[in-house]
Protein backbone atom coordinates (compact mmCIF):
# COMPACT_ATOMS: atom_id res chain seq x y z
CA UNK A 1 0.00 0.00 0.00
CA UNK A 2 1.46 3.28 -0.52
CA UNK A 3 0.48 6.91 0.77
CA UNK A 4 -0.15 10.29 -1.28
CA UNK A 5 3.28 11.20 -1.83
CA UNK A 6 5.18 14.84 0.06
CA UNK A 7 7.60 16.34 -1.95
CA UNK A 8 7.99 19.38 0.07
CA UNK A 9 9.45 22.74 -2.39
CA UNK A 10 11.29 25.99 -1.08
CA UNK A 11 12.89 29.32 -2.31
CA UNK A 12 15.66 26.93 -3.78
CA UNK A 13 15.18 23.44 -3.20
CA UNK A 14 12.70 20.54 -4.45
CA UNK A 15 12.50 17.45 -1.98
CA UNK A 16 11.41 14.66 -3.61
CA UNK A 17 11.17 11.13 -4.18
CA UNK A 18 14.25 8.88 -5.24
CA UNK A 19 15.07 8.82 -9.69
CA UNK A 20 17.19 6.34 -10.95
CA UNK A 21 19.61 9.46 -11.79
CA UNK A 22 20.21 10.31 -8.30
CA UNK A 23 21.79 6.80 -7.57
CA UNK A 24 25.67 8.07 -9.09
CA UNK A 25 25.68 11.59 -7.63
CA UNK A 26 24.25 9.96 -4.25
CA UNK A 27 27.49 7.37 -4.51
CA UNK A 28 29.62 9.83 -5.05
CA UNK A 29 28.38 11.64 -2.27
CA UNK A 30 28.82 8.69 0.48
CA UNK A 31 31.89 7.77 -0.92
CA UNK A 32 33.61 11.08 -0.30
CA UNK A 33 35.83 10.71 3.35
CA UNK A 34 34.91 14.29 4.07
CA UNK A 35 30.95 14.01 3.32
CA UNK A 36 31.34 10.62 5.48
CA UNK A 37 33.89 11.86 8.12
CA UNK A 38 31.42 11.43 11.23
CA UNK A 39 30.06 8.21 9.95
CA UNK A 40 31.94 5.07 10.29
CA UNK A 41 33.15 4.47 6.90
CA UNK A 42 32.04 6.05 3.31
CA UNK A 43 30.20 3.55 1.66
CA UNK A 44 30.72 1.49 -1.29
CA UNK A 45 28.94 1.29 -4.56
CA UNK A 46 26.57 -1.63 -3.36
CA UNK A 47 25.97 0.01 -0.17
CA UNK A 48 24.89 3.40 -1.47
CA UNK A 49 22.99 1.95 -3.72
CA UNK A 50 21.17 -0.41 -0.97
CA UNK A 51 20.49 2.70 1.12
CA UNK A 52 19.24 4.47 -1.56
CA UNK A 53 16.53 1.75 -2.20
CA UNK A 54 15.44 1.86 1.37
CA UNK A 55 14.77 5.53 1.27
CA UNK A 56 12.64 4.91 -2.08
CA UNK A 57 11.06 2.03 -0.54
CA UNK A 58 10.11 3.60 2.79
CA UNK A 59 9.17 6.80 0.93
CA UNK A 60 6.39 4.87 -1.29
CA UNK A 61 5.18 3.28 1.98
CA UNK A 62 4.60 6.38 4.18
CA UNK A 63 4.59 9.12 1.46
CA UNK A 64 7.45 11.00 3.41
CA UNK A 65 10.84 9.82 4.88
CA UNK A 66 14.26 10.40 3.96
CA UNK A 67 14.34 12.79 0.58
CA UNK A 68 16.73 13.25 -2.46
CA UNK A 69 16.93 17.07 -2.31
CA UNK A 70 17.71 18.51 -5.90
CA UNK A 71 18.26 22.02 -6.44
CA UNK A 72 15.90 23.92 -8.58
CA UNK A 73 17.87 26.28 -11.02
CA UNK A 74 20.13 23.38 -12.54
CA UNK A 75 18.12 20.02 -11.18
CA UNK A 76 21.10 18.99 -9.64
CA UNK A 77 21.50 16.61 -6.83
CA UNK A 78 22.96 17.96 -3.90
CA UNK A 79 22.02 15.54 -1.18
CA UNK A 80 19.22 14.11 1.26
CA UNK A 81 17.51 15.48 3.92
CA UNK A 82 14.51 14.33 5.73
CA UNK A 83 12.95 12.50 8.52
CA UNK A 84 13.46 8.73 9.51
CA UNK A 85 12.43 6.58 11.94
CA UNK A 86 15.39 4.75 13.34
CA UNK A 87 15.69 0.78 13.46
CA UNK A 88 18.54 1.24 16.34
CA UNK A 89 17.45 0.31 19.87
CA UNK A 90 18.32 3.56 20.83
CA UNK A 91 17.42 5.07 24.38
CA UNK A 92 14.69 7.49 23.27
CA UNK A 93 12.94 5.35 20.80
CA UNK A 94 10.07 5.55 19.10
CA UNK A 95 11.20 8.56 17.99
CA UNK A 96 11.48 10.41 14.44
CA UNK A 97 14.80 11.65 13.52
CA UNK A 98 15.23 14.54 11.29
CA UNK A 99 18.67 13.98 9.46
CA UNK A 100 20.82 15.21 6.39
CA UNK A 101 23.81 14.94 4.45
CA UNK A 102 24.76 17.04 1.33
CA UNK A 103 27.40 16.99 -1.06
CA UNK A 104 30.72 19.08 -0.67
CA UNK A 105 29.67 21.44 -3.81
CA UNK A 106 26.07 22.40 -1.78
CA UNK A 107 28.32 23.14 1.89
CA UNK A 108 27.98 26.59 3.32
CA UNK A 109 25.02 27.88 0.96
CA UNK A 110 22.40 27.58 3.85
CA UNK A 111 20.91 24.47 1.86
CA UNK A 112 20.93 22.25 4.85
CA UNK A 113 19.31 24.58 7.32
CA UNK A 114 16.48 25.35 4.51
CA UNK A 115 15.65 21.89 3.51
CA UNK A 116 15.70 20.59 7.13
CA UNK A 117 13.25 23.61 7.54
CA UNK A 118 10.86 22.14 5.01
CA UNK A 119 10.94 18.41 6.46
CA UNK A 120 10.47 19.88 10.08
CA UNK A 121 7.17 21.51 8.12
CA UNK A 122 6.04 18.38 6.95
CA UNK A 123 6.80 16.80 10.57
CA UNK A 124 5.10 19.21 12.42
CA UNK A 125 2.51 20.14 9.86
CA UNK A 126 0.81 17.03 8.13
CA UNK A 127 2.60 14.36 9.83
CA UNK A 128 1.53 16.05 13.44
CA UNK A 129 4.54 15.08 15.12
CA UNK A 130 4.88 15.97 18.90
CA UNK A 131 8.55 15.84 18.42
CA UNK A 132 11.62 15.34 16.40
CA UNK A 133 15.09 14.20 16.82
CA UNK A 134 18.15 14.66 15.84
CA UNK A 135 21.59 13.19 16.94
CA UNK A 136 25.29 13.24 16.25
CA UNK A 137 28.52 12.24 17.22
CA UNK A 138 29.88 14.54 19.78
CA UNK A 139 33.10 15.87 17.65
CA UNK A 140 29.92 16.84 14.70
CA UNK A 141 30.12 20.40 15.40
CA UNK A 142 28.83 21.76 12.02
CA UNK A 143 25.42 19.27 12.76
CA UNK A 144 24.61 20.32 15.76
CA UNK A 145 25.22 23.94 15.04
CA UNK A 146 22.34 23.47 12.42
CA UNK A 147 20.45 21.50 15.16
CA UNK A 148 20.85 24.90 17.29
CA UNK A 149 20.09 27.03 13.92
CA UNK A 150 16.49 25.03 13.24
CA UNK A 151 15.31 26.09 17.34
CA UNK A 152 16.40 22.26 18.25
CA UNK A 153 17.74 21.85 22.32
CA UNK A 154 20.27 19.84 23.08
CA UNK A 155 19.17 16.96 25.70
CA UNK A 156 22.22 16.38 27.95
CA UNK A 157 20.50 13.77 29.99
CA UNK A 158 19.99 12.32 26.69
CA UNK A 159 23.35 11.74 25.32
CA UNK A 160 23.97 8.14 24.68
CA UNK A 161 26.45 5.30 23.74
CA UNK A 162 24.99 4.48 19.59
CA UNK A 163 24.34 0.87 20.00
CA UNK A 164 25.60 0.12 16.48
CA UNK A 165 29.43 1.23 17.21
CA UNK A 166 31.26 -0.78 18.91
CA UNK A 167 32.89 0.37 22.27
CA UNK A 168 35.65 2.52 22.31
CA UNK A 169 35.01 3.61 18.49
CA UNK A 170 35.72 7.01 18.51
CA UNK A 171 31.97 8.34 17.01
CA UNK A 172 30.41 5.73 19.90
CA UNK A 173 29.39 8.84 21.83
CA UNK A 174 26.51 11.08 20.58
CA UNK A 175 24.45 13.93 21.66
CA UNK A 176 20.84 14.09 21.17
CA UNK A 177 18.84 17.13 20.23
CA UNK A 178 14.78 17.51 20.73
CA UNK A 179 12.21 19.71 19.13
CA UNK A 180 8.92 20.02 20.30
CA UNK A 181 5.62 20.63 18.13
CA UNK A 182 5.30 23.50 20.04
CA UNK A 183 8.81 25.57 19.93
CA UNK A 184 8.36 24.89 15.96
CA UNK A 185 5.30 26.39 16.33
CA UNK A 186 6.36 29.26 17.90
CA UNK A 187 9.47 29.86 15.94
Amino acid sequence: MTAPLIEPRTARLQLRQWQPQDREAFAAMTADPEVMRYFPAPLTRAQSDAMADRCEALMAERGWGVWAVERLEDQQFVGIVGLHVPQADLPFSPCVEIMWRLARHAWHQGLATEAAQAALAVGFGPLQLAEIVAFTTTSNLPSQALMQRLGMERDQAGDFEHPALPEGHPLRTHVLYRLPASTFAAS
